[in-house]
């Protein structure tokens, strides 16, 4: 008799299983955060899981989009500029997130069209099915490396004429691989009118219609809700969707965290029901000790401090999504509520930014592109500089914070940016890479690159250690022709990229805590394991409320 192994394949691979996540009614329902729950809660049972986000739209990728339409570009450590929702994976999950966790509509024509051109299709007619699907298929595939689960979010609302080639491709692919090794997971809301005091379950499900017309019967229903839901509406969603009443889930707003979300799920027996229902086999006993104390610091925070976030696109919260959640993070590591204070650049008077910015505990300068707002920045920064109030520039930030001291401290009043002014002082240049590139998308230093700190500098202080690799996304770079002038004039360069020297990290001498960093450390902070600059920058703002924070002579006065 052959004993077979029931986690190996017909192909003899790792059997990976896959679960697919659809939205429907409205969007921006949450999907991207119940899927990063969802990956936490298998985490827990020790299950290793990859996740992956599919985006209907047509862009080949968000890199070249306004903040203001999609929100921030999320980078990943292998250079992709992804959808902001791969950020809610990594923070709350240990999936390793890559390039192939995100496709776009504009990628799987572009391939599909490439090989084409190539001829690999052998002069069949090319069709939204097969090829589209079938290139939609692989690409889900890609996803798998060593997991034993997928979770693929399928971006949109069902309904979307953009989604339909998604949709269909997920349908196939549960008959491919087999029904039981695949899991469909809906999203949807539970309308509640408030005059009436009840909870609509219609748009649900014409919702669920919808899909099952596609040929796709969920087998989890997750509803968004504002209040409860009773028994008696479980039922009925489960009457007339098709799903059992233990499926359907709910998903209430939270009162304090987003991080309270997976716990939400835990309680109702959502993993519980996705191992079941995959037949996987849980690898130990899931213990939230940490991810509960981390929700406790934040509910019961023993400090608060104020921190102005000044930025270019400050209508859209969803453009500084990490520089956001990575401040949560330094408050739960220091157990102090992080207060914000959203400052628009355009707002900002250059000569009086003190109108907007006093009284805060630090000043954060994000990044952005282009000359809107960037006086404002620098006005920003210099504000910090001569009151000693904790600074924290980020890529743009720290070209700002350079071009402050360039022009405050070492006597270029004519200091600049090469993005911003042809006939300035250029202390901060274009790359030399980047002088020969003519294209928009893709085509930026991006992804994780080392920097070596300088010992005994406030970067190595937070850090503890001496070598660390960090995410980027820039073309332009502190101009090495000016870092003798410079570090002269106070500014420090304390950490390096050493193959080209290049600036990675400045801070200010005989400031308390003033640090511009070329990087995104963002990308890199989670709720459980907050990044060690943000920690560092809200423990400095902490001094600063409490009046412990050594504030020397000011700078430039």
């Amino acid at each position: 008799m052959v004993m077979t192994n029931p986690e190996i394949g017909s192909t003899g691979r790792k059997l990976t299983r896959h679960i697919f996540v659809t939205g429907g009614v409205v969007s921006s329902l949450g999907k991207g955060l119940t899927c990063a729950s969802l990956a936490m809660l298998l985490e827990q049972h020790g299950l290793v899981v990859a996740m992956q986000k599919m985006d209907p739209y047509i862009n080949v990728d968000p890199g070249t989009m306004n903040p203001f339409e999609h929100g921030e570009v999320y980078v990943t450590d292998d250079g992709a500029e992804t959808d902001l929702d791969l950020g809610h994976y990594e923070r709350f999950s240990h999936a390793k997130i890559t390039r192939h966790s995100n496709y776009t509509t504009g990628q799987i024509y572009d391939s599909v069209i490439k090989k084409e051109r190539r001829g690999d299709y052998l002069g069949k007619c090319i069709q939204v099915i097969p090829h589209i699907t079938g290139e939609i298929k692989d690409a889900i595939k890609r996803a798998r490396n060593d997991a034993d689960v997928v979770i693929t979010e399928i971006g949109g609302t069902i309904g979307d004429i953009e989604s339909l080639p998604f949709i269909e491709a997920i349908r196939q692919f549960g008959l491919e691989e087999g029904r039981k090794n695949c899991l469909y997971i809906h999203l949807t809301l539970l309308t509640y009118i408030k005059a009436a005091g009840e909870l609509k379950t219609k748009p649900t499900q014409q919702s669920v219609g919808k899909l099952r017309e596609i040929g796709i019967i969920p087998d989890i229903l997750i509803c968004r809700t504002e209040v409860p839901m009773s028994d008696d509406i479980r039922n009925k969603v489960s009457l007339f969707c098709g799903v059992e009443p233990a499926a359907v889930i709910e998903e209430q707003d939270v009162e304090h965290s987003i991080y309270q979300v997976p716990l939400m799920l835990h309680d109702q027996g959502l993993d519980s029901q996705v191992i079941e229902k995959l037949g996987l086999k849980a690898r130990r006993t899931p213990d939230f000790t940490q991810w509960k104390k981390m929700i406790d610091a934040c509910v019961h925070p023993d400090t608060e401090v104020e921190i102005a976030v000044v930025g270019k696109y400050m209508k859209l919260t969803d453009a500084y999504k990490s520089i956001y959640e990575s401040l949560a993070h330094g408050g739960i590591a220091n157990r102090a509520r992080v207060k914000i204070r959203r400052v628009s650049t355009d707002d900002i008077d250059p000569a009086h930014p003190e109108k907007l910015l006093t009284g805060v505990d630090g000043v954060l300068v994000p990044g952005g592109f282009g000359n809107r707002g960037v006086e404002g920045k620098i006005a920003a920064a210099t504000w910090a500089a001569k009151n000693g109030i904790p600074y924290f520039g980020i890529c743009l930030g720290m070209q700002c914070a350079t071009i402050m001291a360039a022009r405050e401290l070492a006597g270029l009043p004519a200091a600049d940016s090469r993005e911003f002014s042809e006939t300035c002082a250029p202390v901060i240049e274009m790359m030399e890479e980047q002088k020969k590139i003519s294209g928009m998308g893709g085509t930026m230093r991006l992804g994780s690159y080392p920097c070596r700190l300088t010992p005994g500098s406030l970067a190595a202080e937070a850090y503890g250690t001496d070598v660390v690799n960090e995410r980027h996304r820039h073309r332009y770079e502190f101009n090495n022709d000016y870092r003798k002038q410079l570090e002269a004039a106070g500014l420090r360069v304390t950490g390096i990229w050493e193959p080209a020297k290049l600036a990675e990290i400045v801070e200010l001498e005989g400031h308390p805590w003033f640090v511009g960093v070329q990087f995104h450390p963002e990308f890199k902070s989670k709720p459980t394991e907050p990044h060690p600059l943000f920690a560092a920058f809200v423990a400095a703002a902490g001094r600063k409320r409490a009046g412990t924070l050594v504030v020397p002579a000011k700078v430039g006065a």
